[in-house]
């Protein structure tokens, strides 16, 4: 079996780590039990605290950098790389742990993008950070900083693997925004508080 199959495999293995369901049962809660009921970072700050749910954001973000590097690392060629990226960031999605129902992705892509192209994750997080500064709703930071994430990755002089993963990353990110998106236009959305 050829490399980097292995590390593809066991990218998904190491993003599928239900990094917020684990800080949160070593508090005594249980995330999927409270506030939106996912296990990502923006739920278990709200339900767990402020230290929990960076905790949680630092972890995912580190489910996906890191596969991405030891890739770069090994030498393996950038579609090979790319391959793994989306595999971590999958396993995060749709982790084996829990019956395939994950979080929504956003930091574990954010791990990706960082390992991928780090200078393209400047532009999206100012997109994010203005977002919710004017808006004060995470959600939808995320879904336009994963909009816009792929035309930046393009912008910048990218190659077709890691555009097209980039853009399989975001879809899959307001895929997983669909509820947020129905309770923003219903305006029910949860605003972040500080």
């Amino acid at each position: 079996m050829k490399l980097y199959i292995l590390l593809a495999v066991a990218a998904y293995l190491v993003g599928s780590i239900p990094t917020g369901l684990l800080l949160g049962k070593a508090a005594g809660i249980d995330v999927r039990a409270s506030g939106s009921g996912n296990i990502g970072a923006t739920n278990v700050y709200r339900t767990a605290g402020r230290k929990l749910g960076i905790a949680t954001l630092a972890g995912d973000c580190l489910k996906g950098l890191l596969p991405v590097l030891l890739a770069k690392q090994l030498g393996l060629p950038v579609a090979a790389v790319a391959i793994v990226g989306l595999c971590a960031f999958i396993g995060h999605v749709y982790t084996i742990f829990l019956g395939f129902k994950g979080g929504k992705g956003v930091a574990t892509a954010l791990g990706v993008f960082l390992g991928i192209s780090p200078l393209s994750v400047l532009g999206a997080l100012a997109v994010f950070i203005v977002t919710v500064a004017v808006s004060r709703y995470i959600s939808l930071g995320s879904i336009l900083a994963a909009a816009v994430m792929p035309l930046i990755v393009w912008l910048r002089g990218s190659g077709p693997e890691v555009t097209g993963m980039t853009l399989v990353v975001a879809l899959l990110v307001i895929w997983k925004h669909r509820t947020n998106i129905a309770r923003l236009r219903e305006g029910t959305e949860n605003k972040f508080k500080a």
